[in-house]
């Protein structure tokens, strides 16, 4: 019993030296192995992939790809489609792919709004690019595969969100209607919306299987895989490009696609196409000489850097560069800086509006003191009555806008801590603040109309005062004298132009 406990530890100490020294070996997770037991070599294909943090070019393209429609690329993603109705958009491989095996990781993240989102998204190998058309994006009557993510639910049988993988000859018609499920060879039900990492799916054709894994998006792992579908005996073009497309309806989402990886398989024991073989000694020995050459300079500039900033020195690359979550925020307090803004140039109006109204109140008490001391206690006791009704709405008026003033400062004062903490509560306290203000001055509203309602009968119609009598700018004679001036001009222009008309005729 001893000497097989040994010889079981044994075996399982080679199983794990085997695991550590041939990393390769770790792509029996996802279903390919071969007949030997034996995982397939991967060689990557940087011509037919990409990822950030570099993605673009200054121009906005990609190095070996083309993008069409709405797909938009940035630094380190491509958003294939905004979060807007009725977009279509892909991305395609320059070059055509022919490889035999081969292996494609692709890294994205699905979100929206709601609980349902639209249309979805779809991951191709066919022998055309299928630039834009109705399916997710892309071309219908395809031929090769299509792996299409689909988060909409056309036929209503809560079967959505759904993985799909549908082959095509080139003569087949997408069926909208029943979002595939008739024409598909393998499918699974997988919730790829929202999630808080990016999904990632790992899709190898290999010995005419073609095998679909899924990492759920819940974990940061990048190697927790779970099986989703595999089609057996599947057959797609010899050459063929790789594309990515997607597509909204009455519904939107965001469909960014963070990195696409593809490996060229080769089946164990067969002769891998040798890379350096491509490439003379002469130019090797050429190409190693610059390379050593740029290393040595690199080094010599990195050292001046040093001694200019010896206050950066030990720092990581990475700090230099913003972060996703350092943009937000900036974006954030961008936010609050204009509010503070807008909310300034609302207090400084208030202001003018508040010393507009303390001068009328001014003016209006200095005319009730002329005329209580010019007329006669009988004669001012009606028109005193008007004063003080107008002297107290006046008074309200500003007791009003100052209760508003003051809930402009505090305002304020909320936006300043907001931004000096950092918190996010203080957003929905400079919206309450803003409520504040538009039920302050619905008061005043209400409070002015009830003022000038107050002493008028239901009958009655506010009537303005008759303004005093224009002064004469101009008398009758003077009127007269102007109006024969002006015929007499008016006379004489119209016989000096007969009489020049006449005199041109005779020239013809």
């Amino acid at each position: 019993m001893a000497v097989s406990i040994e010889q079981m530890s044994a075996a399982l100490c080679l199983v794990i030296l085997t695991l550590v020294l041939h990393p390769a070996n770790c792509d029996v997770a996802t279903g390919v192995i071969d007949t030997a037991g034996e995982a397939p070599h991967r060689r990557f294909e940087y011509k037919y992939s990409f990822k950030g943090p570099h993605l673009t070019q200054s121009d906005g393209s990609i190095p070996f790809w083309v993008h069409t429609g709405n797909a938009i690329p940035s630094a380190d993603q491509i958003r294939i489609t905004p979060s807007l109705r009725s977009q279509k958009g892909s991305v395609w491989t320059k070059n055509t792919v022919n490889f035999e095996n081969w292996e494609a990781e692709v890294t994205f993240r699905v979100s929206g709004r709601g609980r349902t989102g639209a249309d979805g998204l779809a991951i191709w190998f066919t022998s055309g690019q299928g630039l834009e058309g109705p399916v997710y994006g892309a071309a219908d009557s395809w031929n090769g595969v299509g792996i299409f993510f689909d988060s909409f639910d056309n036929d209503g049988k809560k079967n959505n969100p759904a993985i799909l993988i549908v082959g095509n000859n080139g003569n087949l018609v997408y069926d909208h209607q029943n979002d595939g499920t008739t024409q598909a060879l393998g499918t699974c039900l997988r919730d790829f919306r929202n999630k808080p990492y990016p999904v990632r799916a790992k899709m190898t054709y290999y010995k005419k299987s073609l095998t679909v894994m899924i990492n759920n998006g819940f974990t940061p792992d990048r190697d927790d895989f779970e099986f989703c579908a595999k089609v057996d005996n599947m057959v797609i073009p010899e050459e063929g490009f790789f594309g990515i497309s997607a597509a909204t309806g009455g519904l939107a989402d965001d469909h960014d696609v963070l990195s696409f990886l593809l490996f060229r398989l080769t089946e164990p024991g067969q002769q891998q196409d040798p890379v350096e073989a491509e490439i003379p000694e002469e130019d090797k020995d050429k190409y190693r000489e610059e390379f050593e050459n740029f290393q040595q300079d690199l080094d010599k500039k990195k050292e001046d850097f040093q001694k200019e900033h010896p206050d950066v020195q030990g720092e990581p690359l990475n700090d230099i560069y913003e972060t996703v979550n350092d943009r937000e925020i900036r974006q954030v307090f961008e936010g609050q800086n204009r509010i503070h803004l807008e909310i300034k140039q609302l207090h400084r109006q208030l202001a003018m509006i508040l010393d507009e109204q303390r001068r009328y109140v001014s003016v209006v008490t200095e005319e009730i003191a002329k005329q209580q001391a010019q007329t006669p206690p009988a004669q001012a006791q009606a028109p005193s009555l008007e004063l003080d009704t107008v002297i107290a709405t006046q008074q309200e008026v500003l007791k009003n806008l100052n209760e508003l003033r003051d809930s402009f400062s505090e305002t304020l004062r909320q936006v300043a801590s907001v931004q000096q903490q950092g918190n996010a509560a203080g957003a929905y306290d400079s919206v309450q603040h803003f409520n504040d203000i538009k039920e302050h001055l619905h008061v005043v509203k209400r409070s002015v109309e009830h003022l000038v309602q107050r002493d008028v009968g239901p009958g009655e119609k506010v009537k303005c005062p008759d303004p005093p009598p224009m002064p004469a700018c101009l008398s009758t004679p003077h009127f007269l004298i102007f109006a024969a001036v002006q015929s007499v001009l008016f006379i004489g222009y119209m016989m000096y132009r007969s009489q020049q008309e006449a005199a041109a005729k005779k020239f013809f």
